[in-house]
């Protein structure tokens, strides 16, 4: 008696998705054309498009998508975890996923760009987590997670398994933490610099600016927020203290400065968020204008994105850029057809419906 409920459940099932396809055929001979997903560019049009929005994530109900998961979800009325994100700040990419920190809980967040599944990252013991802000990904299986209240980088496995820990506690306090071939960089607003490790044995080799140049006024770091590397081994440092980006060759030189305190464009209110593409090109996010601005490898403005306010794409408290090559593929059902996307843009906001907002740099076809 059993198996023939089941089966006549079944049958119910399908014939009610039969009935609704065959409403859904009736309707459409009067149902208006469709006219396709509205593309949203920056610079807007008439001028040439060279940043367009494509998505964002707020939990992994977004990453999944509105399908809201299987046939076998409906037919046994499982609901899907919606598992938010709550308060990110930093983010990094890797082996097809996006790592982000999330402060709220203490954790790494994980957003499988493949499987559009989310994990968390959140070890015990030494390798536990208080206030991560920042990270990186080193491309070794090897996460470095800059923790504010450790005072800390805190180095772990993709497994969240504890390898080592830069800094002493108490003495340091770390925002941000980048990567080069060999070398390791941690931005400290305590001590004013950033410090540079040796990569394969950790030791530090020397600061950014040196004791000397930091009583230059045009050279030193006030407090530095975020940091990013080029291709060239070039420093760049968003000083949220003086309101600029501070630019050092690989050695620790000065070289120049970009923007400065105003709320003019080319100008910075609460720069946080930088990073740099393989043109050299600078994006900085403004947390408190609340777009992200780009400079070409002089310091010279070229546009901004990422409107302020109620717009559709809006950011609200952007704290993180991201540059991604890897995971265009991901996103190509949301590109325009159109326009050719080069690389990823993330930006990373603390507030609002947007969590993880993906943006695409790219070029009409």
């Amino acid at each position: 008696m059993k198996t023939n409920q089941n089966r006549d459940f079944f049958k119910y099932i399908l014939f009610a998705f039969a009935a609704t396809g065959m409403f859904c055929l009736a309707g459409c001979a009067t149902t208006p054309k469709n006219t396709g997903p509205k593309y949203i560019f920056f610079p807007p049009a008439p001028d040439e498009p060279r940043i367009q929005y494509l998505t964002s994530y707020a939990s992994e109900k977004d990453l999944r998508g509105n399908s809201g998961g299987t046939f076998m979800n409906f037919v046994t009325g499982e609901q899907l975890p919606d598992n938010p994100i709550f308060k990110p700040y930093g983010a990094a990419t890797g082996d097809h996923g996006i790592y982000v920190c999330d402060t709220s809980i203490s954790a790494v967040l994980r957003l499988d760009l493949a499987s559009k599944k989310m994990s968390m990252i959140a070890p015990t013991g030494a390798g536990r987590l208080v206030l991560p802000l920042n990270m990186a990904w080193g491309g070794d299986g090897l996460l470095y997670i800059a923790d504010s209240v450790r005072n800390q980088v805190v180095i772990l496995n993709t497994n969240g398994e504890f390898v080592a820990t830069l800094g002493e506690n108490g003495k340091n306090q770390p925002r941000d933490v980048a990567l080069a071939a060999d070398r390791i960089y941690v931005g400290d607003s305590e001590t004013h610099c950033v410090h540079v490790y040796d990569r394969q044995n950790r030791q530090l080799l020397f600061d950014i600016p040196n004791a000397e140049d930091a009583k230059d006024f045009k050279q030193r770091l006030f407090q530095p927020d975020n940091i990013a590397v080029d291709t060239n081994g070039q420093l760049y440092v968003s000083d949220i203290g003086a309101y600029r980006v501070q630019v050092y060759d690989r050695n620790g030189k000065f070289i120049h400065t970009v923007g400065g305190y105003g709320d003019n464009v080319g100008e910075f209110a609460r720069p946080k968020g930088i990073a740099v593409d393989r043109q050299g090109w600078i994006y900085v996010a403004d947390a408190a204008e609340q777009v992200v601005q780009m400079f070409n490898e002089k310091g010279q403005l070229l546009m901004w994105f990422g409107e302020p306010g109620g717009s559709p794409v809006s950011l609200m408290l952007p704290s993180k850029v991201v540059i991604d090559y890897d995971d265009v593929g991901y996103f190509q059902k949301y590109i325009s057809p159109d326009f050719k996307v080069d690389y990823l843009v993330i930006v990373i906001n603390q507030l609002g419906p947007r969590k993880v907002s993906v943006f695409g740099y790219g070029h009409k076809k």
